[in-house]
């Protein structure tokens, strides 16, 4: 790399313009130049020749000053003031690191107004540093690199721009002070939830009619004897060796979160809709909401109280295919709707509630492949133990293994075992397949029943709301993959809500990227933002002076044309380059005072 000059004339007055550019060496042998950075016109002003006064924060005397940049090769001006000479040839980059991932999430930070949020909620608590900046680097950490606040410490971030972006150093992301911010920021959080809820209805007009209820788990790695929400219970994640905590979430249909909670591990989801119910009233006040949720969470008695005339709360929920059977006098001879291409309904009403009969395509040849792809496995390695004629003891053991991983399709198998007393041969060990029973489950596939208390409802829009399930399973996968939520390594019952909380925020940023892209460019995705954007580096160029001084001026890489044309099309503008920097004289110890080094 090297400083490039390029002089041209303006005004009928010399400019002189720098860059930074670097030389590449082409497969042809031959050598392509390209523009790393362009600094702009450092000196050439009108009156004095390479000569340009800048604002430059001075170290020693702490405020900011206007200099006078002189290069070496130039004679300084006898009636210039403030001038500092600069040596162009000993020019040093420094300190590469990701800047603009970094500055789009700080702009979300604040398109959510959370800086004025939690800025007057937690300026009380006394700190060297605003709480609230060390808040918002743990939430833009969370969103773009998650990991351990320790990480964060150690690693994370000296190699962002977050110093810059923040206007602090490396005091905001001591470690101590990381895990003192967790322990502040939980008592706000239903305070928060108004809070977001009030903004995403002024930047998106969102509606909080039709409400999304699950819940989900993320477990621990270690014991976790010190909190007493870590249980084990039924793991949504494949991990039922590890302890636990469930997390119930509410959002809209289109992925913004109203409330979430953190429970016990062994919690069962339907005790759960009670409580929520109750929250959201007493949070946001009596209104008429529809409780979209799967089949497993609410009771009958929930229910029937979801159904008084004086609360407006109405639900659409699924229900068992156990149900399917017991109704089956009732929409049989009914004649089925179509509400989208390769979906059609029946609909019927049962002791004041409108059933919902779906039958989908789609899903139903998707069921058939998953069941059949399952007993292919099944039949494979019971044919090999049949072949291999282990003990008997031995090949139950297999069988039971066989069971565990084929699921509901080992109910399909007729299995001829032998008796205690019996070898195992082939004759004593045989299996079928029911065929019987396979067709009429194939019939029935594709087929799911909903229940709801919106008996004047469209059938179309009814079907509709309840496939958007699928919204609330995607924000789950986010929180936990790509924002990293497990598994849980904190020990403390706060601290692991308050990781929890941190992740909260950091899907808050990314929904609202998500939703100002498809107004703007619905085929990205905010990972594919940030992504392209972390491209944009901030570096430190460091240029000498003859007193023993550097001049350093933070500067952000140029944007690529494709990165620039997304940034247009988006309506983002990166911020000025940063104000310079002078650093202070090195001290000069008296001759007498040096010590050798042995």
């Amino acid at each position: 790399m090297f400083l490039r000059s390029t002089q041209r004339h303006k005004d009928g007055k010399p400019h002189r313009y720098f860059s930074i550019v670097e030389n590449r060496r082409l497969t042809s042998g031959k050598i392509a130049q390209r523009t790393v950075l362009y600094l702009g016109e450092i000196n050439d002003q009108q009156k004095h020749s390479w000569q340009k006064a800048l604002s430059v924060f001075d170290e020693q005397q702490q405020r900011f000053t206007t200099l006078r940049l002189f290069p070496d090769d130039r004679p300084v001006p006898n009636d210039a003031l403030d001038t500092v000479q600069v040596k162009l040839s000993g020019l040093e980059l420094r300190r590469p690191r990701v800047f603009g991932s970094c500055w789009l999430a700080c702009r979300l930070w604040r398109q959510l107004g959370l800086e004025e949020f939690w800025q007057p909620r937690l300026e009380g608590e006394r700190g060297a540093v605003s709480w609230e900046k060390v808040l918002r680097l743990l939430v833009v950490n969370r969103l773009l690199e998650p990991g351990s606040e320790f990480r964060l410490h150690r690693h994370w971030f000296d190699q962002s721009a977050m110093d810059q972006l923040l206007e602090s150093d490396f005091a905001v992301a001591e470690k101590d002070r990381l895990y003192r911010c967790l322990d502040r920021v939980l008592k706000h959080k239903q305070e928060l939830f108004q809070w977001l809820r009030q903004k995403w209805s002024d930047l998106f007009q969102a509606d909080f009619e039709v409400l999304l209820y699950d819940l989900t788990s993320t477990y621990f790695e270690g014991e976790m004897e010190q909190n007493p929400k870590a249980r084990r219970g039924y793991s949504r994640d494949g991990r039922p060796d590890c302890l636990q905590v469930v997390i119930a979430l509410v959002i809209t249909t289109d992925g913004f979160p109203l409330a979430y909670e953190v429970l016990n591990g062994n919690t069962s989801e339907r005790p759960t809709l009670r409580q929520f119910l109750a929250q959201v009233e007493n949070i946001y006040g009596k209104a008429r909401r529809v409780w979209v949720m799967d089949r497993g969470i609410p009771t009958e008695e929930t229910l029937a109280e979801m159904r008084q005339p004086e609360r407006q709360t109405f639900y659409l929920v699924g229900t068992p295919k156990g149900r399917l059977n017991q109704h089956e006098k009732k929409w049989l001879n009914l004649p089925w709707q179509k509400v989208r291409d390769s979906v059609e309904v029946k609909l019927y009403e049962h002791d004041g509630e409108l059933y919902v009969l779906a039958k989908s395509e789609g899903r139903q040849q998707k069921e058939i492949a998953i069941r059949r792809k399952r007993l292919v496995r099944l039949l494979r390695k019971l044919r090999a133990m049949r072949r291999r004629l282990p003990s008997r003891d031995q090949l139950l053991l297999r069988i039971g293994a066989a069971k565990t991983e084929a699921g509901r399709a080992f109910g399909f198998l007729q299995i001829q075992l032998p008796d205690a007393d019996q070898k195992v041969t082939r004759e004593t060990f045989r299996f079928t397949v029911d065929k019987i029973k396979l067709k009429a489950a194939e019939v029935r596939d594709g087929h799911y029943l909903l229940r709801s208390n919106l008996t004047a409802e469209d059938p179309t829009v009814l079907w509709t709301r309840y496939v958007q399930l699928t919204q609330i399973e995607a924000v789950f996968r986010t929180l936990k993959t790509d924002l990293g939520l497990r598994p849980i390594h904190h020990q403390l019952e706060h601290r692991v809500d308050a990781h929890i909380f941190v992740a909260f925020l950091a899907y808050c940023l990314q929904v609202t990227l998500k939703h100002q892209l498809a107004a703007h460019a619905p085929g990205l995705t905010p990972n594919a933002v940030f992504e392209k954007l972390a491209t944009v580096q901030m570096i430190d160029v460091c240029i000498p002076t003859q007193d023993g001084r550097w001049l350093i001026l933070p500067r952000y890489t140029q944007p690529s044309p494709d990165l620039q044309l997304l940034l247009a099309h988006l309506r983002l503008i990166l911020p000025v380059q940063p104000p310079p920097r002078i650093t202070a004289p090195p001290t000069l110890l008296p001759a007498g005072n040096l010590t050798p080094l042995l």
